[in-house]
């Protein structure tokens, strides 16, 4: 069935006043113990490998599947995890991605679904997700919350087993742990501890890799565009929350279950987001682009790797890529190679885009400057520098030329 169809199915039963009840046994709460038989639509769960936890007089249901390791997701199978795991841990250097130390069972691929995009207390998470890999199969659980009110067995549920050491999740950091940490809190004296995780945000390096290529690094763009994985008759997460509270006055599952599909394919993208983050970090990926090398160059640039962030750019300078020339020349005048230095950035203010090419010359207008003590020279750089820029119509008031000048009105003293 097509996604419109199940949404307008769907929307029917939502406006609908009278409800078809013939199928539910209500829930009965003042029981001593929940029986399966008083769970509504049991059979559907369960053809949906989804079960009931008890924890006192309250339950919540449980989705779990497994995958063979040999399973594609995207253009990766599972497997290709394991190698990314061992790539981390032969590799000497640091990165924020870094699996160093780890054994692939200690990540923990995390996301939620919540009646809300918001923070606070008011934001119910009413689907837990996490996947974890074993020695020949990754594990996928899902802890729903059947009524707003019944958190303790799902938090309970979720917290008595786990033994993971880092979280890997999509905006994670900023967003699906919070929520739980703050809904943690409010019924914290009837659950274990929360534990305490490192945290692999792909987001964030989503953002730093593919954001100049694509117009929202939102995952499902990343999995088309990036890990080609393209789903199909998905239900958009924005929908979620109207799908559940259909389902919390109805208790008809069947759209409550594809959302768990949906939560689902986020959680093995994860798998393969990292995966695919690692090849292109480590440089083992043989399709990898000169602009993601270069990329790669500049994230180690950022976080102080500098000996690899040098290979990286005269790797691809080789390619006489203009903007790795540009950024080389800043490693070489920090070695004190002015002269190796000055030939790239006269390579780059010659041949490389506008951009390059003016902030090319300002590099040399310092170098001649401070290195050479050759102030004429300087001061035509900038002059080439502040001509360029004015071809590309910018205001005479931003901050390149206010610095250009600046910069002029000294050498011209001088």
């Amino acid at each position: 069935m097509s996604l419109m169809k199940k949404l307008n199915r769907m929307k029917q039963h939502i406006v609908r006043e009278e409800k078809d009840n013939s199928s539910i046994i209500p829930i009965q709460m003042n029981q001593e113990k929940i029986v399966d038989s008083t769970i509504p639509y049991l059979p559907v769960w369960e053809s949906a490998d989804t079960f009931p936890y008890y924890k006192d007089k309250e339950y919540c249901l449980i989705r779990e599947i497994r995958f063979p390791l040999d399973h594609y997701h995207g253009k990766y199978p599972f497997r290709d995890f394991l190698k990314a795991v061992d790539l981390w841990n032969r590799y000497d250097g640091k990165h924020p991605l870094s699996a160093k130390g780890f054994q692939p069972s200690e990540l923990f691929f995390f996301d939620t679904e919540t009646t809300g995009l918001g923070g606070g207390t008011g934001n119910t998470i009413f689907i837990l997700g996490y996947a974890s890999f074993t020695d020949n199969e990754v594990i996928l659980k899902q802890h729903f919350l059947t009524e707003p009110g019944m958190e303790v067995p799902l938090y309970y549920s979720f917290l008595e087993n786990i033994n993971y050491k880092t979280l890997v999740t999509y905006n994670g950091k900023a967003f699906d742990w919070p929520q739980v940490k703050t809904r943690h809190t409010l019924i914290r004296d009837h659950l274990p501890k929360l534990p305490a995780f490192g945290h692999f945000d792909l987001y964030h390096a989503s953002r730093r890799m593919w954001k100049s290529k694509m117009e929202s690094v939102k995952l499902v763009n990343v999995e088309k565009d990036i890990l080609q994985f393209e789903r199909k008759d998905d239900i958009p997460g924005y929908l979620a929350p109207m799908i559940y509270f259909d389902y919390v006055e109805r208790k008809n599952p069947e759209g409550v279950i594809e959302i768990l599909k949906h939560n689902e394919n986020d959680i093995l993208s994860l798998i393969t987001l990292y995966t695919h983050l690692t090849m292109q970090i480590l440089q083992v990926d043989p399709m990898q682009t000169n602009e993601e090398k270069l990329l790669i160059g500049k994230w180690f640039d950022y976080i102080g790797e500098e000996k690899i962030a040098f290979d990286t750019y005269s790797h691809i300078a080789e390619g006489n890529n203009m903007e790795a020339k540009y950024e080389l020349a800043y490693k070489l005048k920090r070695r004190k190679e002015y002269e190796k230095a000055k030939l790239l950035w006269e390579e780059a203010a010659l041949s490389g885009e506008r951009s390059i090419q003016k902030q090319s010359y300002i590099e040399l207008a310092k170098l001649m400057e401070h290195q050479y003590r050759n102030y004429r020279q300087a001061q035509e750089y900038v002059l080439r520098a502040i001509s360029l820029h004015e071809l590309s119509d910018s205001s005479s008031s931003d901050k390149f030329l206010m610095e250009a000048n600046k910069r002029l009105f000294r050498l011209n003293k001088k």
